[in-house]
Order: structure tokens, then C-alpha cells, then sequence
């Protein structure tokens, strides 16, 4: 298999980092536990090398993570001793910021996106870096390197900057601040070669495991103390893996026998429907991930 436009796009992803470094005084790495955020943080470390990454990660914890998933998050800090800044949406309920969600579709996902925009006040963060793909979903595919964000944390897809021979415009008034996407050309593909050419390790969530779960409206749902199980749902157990990692309440699996990256790469290389077919929060609308990018999501 060729990889070789994993170099020119990994040295993309430097050069965007790189700037991010020279045009901003306090950004951060947004970081889920998810494959794009570990690819990033990767990637951050070999652009600064033999300088330790300048970039904390910023992880905004909703309370119904999957263990796997800050297990993973805790490990990687350790390892590569980087510096670990946690919102939590939990206290964003607590302090009477937000409210829970009721009902069988509850999730905190939406929730997430007022501990973020607080997360940022309070760390005077100026630029946050995600993991973001255009090939992900629709309103992501609008999305510039550098996405402005203005003082109420928005984002307007009409008014972006142009990126002319890769030249970003960083220029912001007091309590603005950025998004940027340096993995934003890149594919699902691209990232699972990438993470097999780089022989990153992965959390065991992406590989082919046993579990219970149930099905909801066609997405399956692994069975944990975060979500309620209708009386007309079935708790079975079947061979699943995750194609992205998120909130526990809306993060879909799929039925997969794929147990190494090899067998991954052969089954994304298929498939035809997106990570985010198996997201339940981008199902409640024709437009739900624009809405949420626009009020401040990630």
C-alpha cells in the first residue's frame, strides 16, 4: 500500500502547528481520547522535537465517558508528561450552568460545548487545536485551518478568512479566539495508516471486543450505568469496536471482527457510511452538528 502523502500531510499538520506556536500566546490541544486528538498530540510532539510539546491538552470531561477512554487519557499524560487541564460539565450542572438532559436520548454531549467556552475564559485560552476533519460531516467539510471564533465563542461559516498559499490570519479583537484544524485534509484512512505507519497505540475501544449492548433507532449502544434501556429494547452481547470515541450516551459501535490496525484499515477502506453514521447527537437534526458549531462546539 502507498502512504507516501502521509508525509506531505503529516508535514501540512507541522507547519499548521508551527504557526499555531508563532501567532498565539496560550493555545491548547483540544483532546477526547478520541483517534484524531492522539494522531494530533502525536504529531505535536514530533513538530517540536526535542522541545517538549508547548501545548497542554484540554480534555472537557462530561462525567459519561467510557473508562477505557480516561484510562488511556491519564496514560498518555503520564507518558509524554504533558500538562492535563480538565472542564468538567459535571460542575457545569452542579454550579446551575446547564441542565441535564431527561428522558431515553439524554446525553451531555450538547452540554459540553458551555463547559469549553468557560474552560477557555477561564484559562485565557486563545486558540484551540482539534482534531477536526473536512471528511468527517458536512459542517465540518466548511471549515477553514483557522476558524474565528468571536467573543460569544460562535462560529459563522459566511465569514471566514481565506488561506491563500497557506497563509493564516491569526488577528483577533479581545475575547475572541480560534479553532484550528491542522488534521483537516486528511481522511479516516489517512489517519489508521497513519497511526500504523507511526505505531501509535490506540485505546482498546477501536479493536474488535465482546460487550453488551442494544439497539436504538439503528444505532448500537453499549450498555453502561449512563444510559436507560427501554422495555422494548434487547440487551444482547456481540463482537463490537467503535469507529469514534465520544460521550457513552450517543457514541454508536459497530459489529466488527477487526482486532488489529491491519484489519481496520482494510474495513474503512469499504465502507460506505462516515464515523459520525453511528453518532446518535448528529441524528437529531438535518443540521445538528451546524448548530452545535455555531453556539460553540468544538
Amino acid at each position: 500500500m502507498n502512504t507516501s502523502h502521509l508525509k506531505i500531510l503529516e508535514n501540512e499538520a507541522i507547519y499548521v502547528l508551527r504557526e499555531v506556536a508563532a501567532q498565539f500566546e496560550n493555545p491548547v490541544i483540544l483532546f477526547s481520547g478520541g483517534k484524531d486528538s492522539i494522531v494530533l498530540a502525536h504529531i505535536a510532539k514530533k513538530a517540536f522535537y526535542p522541545a517538549p510539546n508547548p501545548f497542554p491538552l484540554l480534555h472537557i470531561d462530561t462525567g459519561h465517558n467510557f473508562p477505557e477512554t480516561i484510562e488511556y487519557r491519564d496514560q498518555l499524560v503520564k507518558d509524554t508528561k504533558s500538562k492535563l487541564i480538565v472542564g468538567s460539565v459535571q460542575e457545569s450542572i452542579d454550579s446551575g450552568k446547564v441542565k441535564d438532559e431527561t428522558g431515553p436520548d439524554a446525553s451531555r454531549n450538547v452540554l459540553q460545548t458551555t463547559t469549553l467556552l468557560d474552560s477557555l475564559e477561564k484559562y485565557n485560552i486563545d486558540c484551540a487545536v482539534g482534531g477536526g476533519r473536512r471528511d468527517e460531516e458536512k459542517a465540518r467539510a466548511k471549515e477553514r485551518f483557522f476558524s474565528h471564533r468571536d467573543n460569544f465563542g460562535q462560529w459563522d461559516p459566511k465569514n471566514q478568512r481565506p488561506e491563500l498559499w497557506n497563509i493564516f490570519n491569526a488577528r483577533k479583537k479581545t475575547g475572541e479566539h480560534f479553532r484550528v484544524f491542522p488534521l483537516s485534509n486528511w481522511t479516516e484512512l489517512d489517519v489508521w495508516q497513519y497511526i500504523d505507519a507511526e505505531k501509535i497505540n490506540m485505546p482498546c475501544l477501536y479493536f474488535s471486543h465482546k460487550r453488551k449492548v442494544f439497539q436504538r433507532k439503528n444505532v448500537i449502544f453499549a450498555l453502561t450505568p449512563f444510559v436507560t434501556v427501554g422495555d422494548d429494547e434487547k440487551v444482547f452481547e456481540a463482537e463490537v469496536r467503535f469507529r469514534t470515541i465520544g460521550d457513552a450516551t450517543c457514541t454508536g459501535a459497530i459489529l466488527s471482527k477487526a482486532a488489529t490496525v491491519a484489519d481496520i484499515i482494510k474495513e474503512v477502506a469499504v465502507a460506505r457510511i462516515t464515523e459520525r453514521g453511528n453518532r446518535n447527537d448528529d441524528k437529531r437534526s438535518e443540521t445538528a452538528m451546524e448548530d452545535r458549531k455555531r453556539e460553540g462546539y468544538f
